[in-house]
């Protein structure tokens, strides 16, 4: 087995590469998809409603209803969901807390043996157990990281989460009403500056994944295409069949 050397300097080729980009995405990637999901939601729904041959209000006060209901859509489904999350995370840790002062030794134990699964000797698995126990704080900390894959310091807040979800679902659901909102009078300023938008959104997805910046885009702004020009056809059908 190879031996690491604890005191050596490591080589400057070494510290220099050997970074990671952040695997979470952290406020990137929800931002991102908050407002790509308000793109192509809010696109499709006035791209739908286009077809259906109606008037340039109707349009425009769809689009903008469309960024309320979906904005408001998002930011309680976001907070419901987060806040659940962290109700069952903080019972979960009341329940470790509770088995911690009552079973001290037992918990202890548990401990080395997961240090011991991972290839530490018992005996000094048992004295790491022994010493990371004795601050109570430190103990659940280090519980919550193991066995339930959690930071009991850093839990999500859902206001937080329905506040950005909230922005960043209303930027990208705004971009297709703009262009009525300035003066434009038909539907292909709208498409091409939410197209430009899903390219762009989808260039800087490729920051938290492994996919080059134009194939991202690329993919993005298809997809949305796709949405737009589906929901045109069906609101066409739709029109003529009401009409």
């Amino acid at each position: 087995m190879a031996i690491i050397e604890t005191d050596a300097v490591p080589h400057e080729a070494h510290r220099d590469n050997h970074t990671h980009r952040d695997v979470n995405g952290g406020w990137l990637r929800p931002a991102v998809f908050g407002a790509m999901d308000g793109l192509v939601s809010n696109l499709a729904l006035m791209t739908g409603v286009a077809g259906g041959a109606v008037s340039q209000q109707t349009i425009v006060i769809t689009g903008l209803a469309g960024l309320a209901a979906g904005a408001f859509s998002m930011a309680a489904g976001e907070y419901t969901s987060v806040a659940s999350q962290r109700d069952l995370v903080e019972a979960e840790l009341a329940v470790e807390r509770r088995e911690l002062r009552q079973h001290p030794k037992d918990e202890m134990a548990e401990l080395a043996a997961l240090y011991e699964a991972r290839g530490v000797d018992a005996p000094l698995a048992g004295e790491v157990a022994r010493q990371l126990s004795r601050d109570p704080e430190q103990a659940l900390e280090i519980h919550a990281r193991e066995e339930l894959g959690i930071d009991p310091n850093d839990l999500p807040s859902p206001l937080v989460a329905a506040v950005s979800s909230f922005g960043a679902f209303a930027v990208g659901a705004l971009l297709p009403v703009l262009p009525y909102l300035l003066g434009a009078s038909a539907l292909w300023p709208s498409v091409l500056l939410a197209l430009l938008g899903l390219f762009g959104c989808g260039a800087v997805v490729a920051r938290v994944t492994a996919r080059t910046w134009w194939f991202s885009g690329l993919r993005q702004l298809a997809l949305g295409a796709a949405a737009a020009a589906l929901t045109y056809g069906l609101g066409t059908l739709f029109g003529v069949a009401v009409g």
